[in-house]
C-alpha cells in the first residue's frame, strides 16, 4: 500500500534580491531565507568586475538570478538542494 502521509511539502520560493560580501555570494529569498555560497563554487563570478555582478537580474517567477553579460546563472533549487532545511 503506497500513502502520501510522509511525503514532505514543496514550498515554491523566488529569488528577491542579490548580494556580495567578501567571498560569498548571497540570495535573498521570498519567505525571508537568505542562502550563502561561497564564490569560488561559481569561477564564472569570481573571474568579473565587480560592475558586472552588479548588473544581475531576476529571472521571471524567480527561478533563477542571472547575469546577462556574463551569459550564465544560478537556479534556486540548486542553492537550495546544497542548503536543505534542517
Amino acid at each position: 500500500m503506497t500513502t502520501l502521509a510522509n511525503k514532505p511539502t514543496t514550498v515554491k520560493v523566488s529569488a528577491v534580491s542579490v548580494r556580495f560580501a567578501e567571498a560569498m555570494l548571497y540570495i535573498r529569498l521570498s519567505d525571508g531565507r537568505e542562502i550563502g555560497a561561497p564564490l569560488d563554487h561559481y569561477k564564472w563570478l569570481v573571474d568579473a568586475t565587480s560592475d558586472q555582478k552588479s548588473r544581475w537580474t531576476i529571472e521571471p517567477t524567480g527561478f533563477a538570478v542571472y547575469w546577462e553579460e556574463l551569459d550564465d546563472g544560478i537556479e534556486i533549487v540548486h542553492l537550495l538542494d546544497e542548503h536543505p532545511l534542517g
